[in-house]
């Protein structure tokens, strides 16, 4: 009888680990472009955002989403602090104040281009109460390519009001935060 089966070839070690190494580079590659071009990953280290990002919480945000269009108020967005000449430091703050706009903060609300109506902040933790280094009024004018940075928890907050420089230009502007993926996931608005 004949044995029609064909002889195994040996395991070729060389091949297996050139293969691994191929689907190494690629992955890295492409976590690269990832997070250089298209999302920005952050961790939130202080509780200057709660209650829509909580302590230690990491955040993605949309690179792409600048490149289309201007950043709005209201969106929270991860940009480099202003502060920080090595650029380095990524900080997570609320968009109040846009290019042009004069922003007055008193009684511990925040008003915009002279009205007497107080903004509408329905993602603010608790009241804001007027730090005791600042002024008890605030008042702010907002450069053209500029922005106003304040956190969601304002009374726990370094924010525009403290920064010694208080705007964020428009190309320090990294990206929108979609959504918050550690401990949970959570879509931000």
């Amino acid at each position: 009888m004949k044995d029609n089966t064909t002889p195994k070839e040996p395991f070729n070690w060389k091949a297996e680990l050139l293969s691994w190494i191929q689907v190494l580079v690629i992955a890295a590659l492409i976590a690269f472009v990832l997070n250089r071009f298209i999302i920005a990953n952050s961790r939130v280290p202080s509780a200057s955002m709660e209650n829509t990002i909580m302590t230690h919480d990491r955040v993605i945000g949309s690179r792409l989403t600048y490149y289309f269009s201007d950043p709005q108020r209201g969106d929270v967005v991860i940009f480099y602090f202003p502060d920080d000449v090595t650029q380095k430091t990524y900080y997570v703050k609320r968009i109040i104040g846009m290019p042009g706009d004069i922003v007055d903060i008193r009684d511990g609300h925040v008003y915009l281009n002279g009205s007497d109506v107080p903004l509408e902040e329905p993602y603010l933790k608790e009241p804001m109460e007027m730090l005791e280094e600042l002024p008890k009024e605030l008042h702010y004018e907002v450069p053209e390519g500029h922005y106003f940075m304040l956190g969601d928890n304002r009374n726990h907050s370094s924010d525009s009001r403290l920064w010694q420089n208080t705007f964020v230009k428009k190309e320090k502007i990294i990206a929108k935060v979609l959504f918050r993926y550690f401990p949970n996931i959570q879509w931000i608005r």
